[in-house]
């Protein structure tokens, strides 16, 4: 089952993370007792109940409950590709993998971020004859443009440069790591720790061993799993400058 997630990106703004289920939805806003909402935001300048979204697949829709606040969905990940979804727009669609929700406030704004789980693509092999119907859905369809797999690139850096190597790079050593790299500026131990998180639940879906009380287990788990199916190449080493 395709799972939607939903993240607060700052600290007391709301709920770590919502996983949202095809045909579920949530709402979202500042909330009060009597207007309780689902992922709550806590800003002065947010509405009690500012918008829905619903998970639909492989993408999520969005509606706009406000009467005059335009509500901005952005590509962080992309060219600056963004969609405006105007006040009171109902079930506006949302192509993005990983998106931001921009809400206007006084002063600057306050946003979100969403995760959609996994995009359909027609299986490259196949004749055009064969392109109707169901989509051949990946395995674990990574996005090696995405943030998530330079972090994965990361961990499997030490694995890939000696394969007899024990080194699971921690998440303060994966930060010094992408420093400098392009795409890597701007990574903070909190978005490490969820991107690993987001790979080990959503793309990769590992699983900790039985018994397992390790804390360690998804990075473990996440460089066995992209070099036995060669998710992560040396090919792809070249994105760290290395």
């Amino acid at each position: 089952m395709r799972t939607i997630l939903l993240q607060a990106e700052a600290p007391g703004a709301g709920a770590a993370v919502i996983e949202l289920p095809p045909g579920r939805e949530v709402t979202f806003g500042r909330g009060s007792e009597s207007t309780p909402v689902d992922f709550p935001l806590d800003h002065p300048g947010i509405s009690r109940r500012a918008g829905i979204i619903r998970a639909v697949d492989d993408y999520w829709l969005l509606t706009n409950l406000s009467r005059d606040a335009t509500l901005v969905v952005e590509n962080p990940e992309g060219g600056g590709e963004f969609l405006k979804v105007a006040p009171r727009r109902a079930a506006a669609p949302v192509p993005f993998e990983f998106a931001r929700v921009v809400l206007p406030v006084a002063g600057g704004a306050c946003s979100f971020l969403v995760f959609a789980s996994q995009h359909s693509f027609i299986d490259p092999d196949a004749p055009e004859s064969a392109t109707v119907g169901e989509p051949t859905v990946s395995g674990f369809p990574v996005d090696e443009t995405a943030k998530y797999f330079l972090v994965l690139v990361a961990l499997c850096e030490p694995r890939l440069r000696d394969g007899s190597s024990p080194i699971i790079p921690t998440v303060p050593e994966i930060l010094e790591r992408l420093r400098d790299v392009p795409g890597g500026a701007g990574l903070t131990r909190a978005a490490v720790n969820f991107h690993i998180d987001y790979l080990a639940r959503t793309k990769l879906r590992v699983k900790p061993p039985s018994g397992s009380r390790k804390a360690d287990w998804q990075r473990a788990a996440l460089v066995s799993v992209a070099l036995r199916f060669d998710l992560v190449r040396e090919e792809h080493l070249k994105w760290l400058n290395g």
